[in-house]
């Protein structure tokens, strides 16, 4: 293969955070990764394989099984002038860090009055429709996004995972990184992404599908939900406009803003619980700014306030799907 068909390459949502991370550990000698396994194992999914071989041991990590003690560690290490890279095995464990983060990570820079930054990315796979059980399917988002000093990123797409991922290692401050891993290895779900100085900035919504009958808010795995969805409600003769916020935070509220005074319907799709999931923050903001433009009361699609069940029937029942998001979108429309 020539070096150009090379760069053309499509490539899948793990491939892309895999080059992400080999570019910035190439690009800045002061990046450390750590985390459980992800040397000598190269991660649970394969995200960072390759890179102890090329950056040594110094650089590339395996930390005891302690969340706590590798967030505490990558906090002392950003203190002293490094950038960090975390990797939380499974997203759901990340609550075993949870006070670093939440109380030291994110108000560091608050408490030292702008003197002390903390660039530091916790990153890890998230979310359900594997089977993966209670454990290992949680979408956890909002409790980081209720932290002032923590910026949260969800991708939903491969240029978006390594675009976002580059921007997170760079921003100062703490970003909490949630990679979607039934998105991993999907065949249907490859992009070709630039070589070289590519970045996508933190705090910038993108429309999935432009549509003038209702404007459908989400982001990463449920972007695809939406999409076929909004297949569906074409042949209906309705058009959605799906938004990807792609950061949870900052949050483009202007894009949102501006699709909604075309449309004047909304629904919103997570897939976390429903219960203070972000999906509710984003309708209480939409009624906040666009109460005025809504000509039908705002729809939300979430998980149901359940654990999420190991048995696939039960997983399926509970979790958003393409048909709820249907309904929910006919629902405002016929309002």
């Amino acid at each position: 293969m020539s070096a150009a068909a090379a760069q053309a390459q499509a490539k899948n949502y793990l491939t892309a955070l895999k080059d992400a991370l080999h570019e910035e550990m190439e690009r800045d000698p002061n990046l450390v990764c750590m985390g459980e396994d992800i040397g000598i194992l190269g991660g649970a999914f394969g995200v960072t394989e390759g890179l102890l071989d090329r950056f040594g041991p110094l650089r590339v990590v395996d930390m005891p099984i302690s969340e706590s003690a590798i967030v505490g560690a990558a906090i002392g290490l950003a203190m002293r002038g490094k950038r960090v890279v975390v990797e939380m095995q499974f997203i759901d464990f990340i609550s075993c860090g949870f006070d670093q983060i939440v109380n030291n990570a994110a108000t560091m820079c608050y408490r030292s009055a702008g003197k002390v930054n903390l660039p530091i990315v916790i990153r890890g796979p998230s979310g359900g429709y594997g089977g993966g059980g209670p454990y290992h399917s949680q979408q956890n988002e909002a409790w980081f996004a209720h932290s002032p000093g923590l910026k949260v990123v969800c991708p939903s797409t491969p240029s978006d995972a390594k675009g976002l991922l580059r921007a997170s290692i760079r921003d100062p401050n703490p970003v909490v990184f949630y990679e979607v891993k039934e998105l991993y290895r999907k065949r249907d779900i490859v992009e070709e992404i630039p070589d070289g100085e590519f970045l996508v900035p933190l705090g910038h919504a993108t429309i999935r599908r432009e549509g003038s009958d209702v404007t459908v808010v989400t982001y990463g795995n449920m972007v695809h939900f939406c999409l076929k969805a909004a297949e569906r409600l074409a042949e209906q003769d309705v058009q959605a406009e799906v938004i990807d916020i792609r950061t949870i935070v900052p949050l483009d509220e202007e894009t949102i803003r501006t699709s909604i005074e075309k449309t004047n319907r909304v629904v919103v799709v997570n897939e976390a619980s429903r219960t203070c999931g972000f999906a509710g923050e984003l309708l209480a903001r939409i009624s906040e700014f666009g109460f005025e433009l809504l000509d039908a009361p705002p729809v939300r699609v979430t998980r149901a306030d359940t654990p999420v069940p190991w048995v696939k029937p039960l997983e399926s029942a509970v979790l958003p799907s393409v048909d709820g998001i249907f309904e929910a979108a006919m629902k405002v429309v016929r309002y």
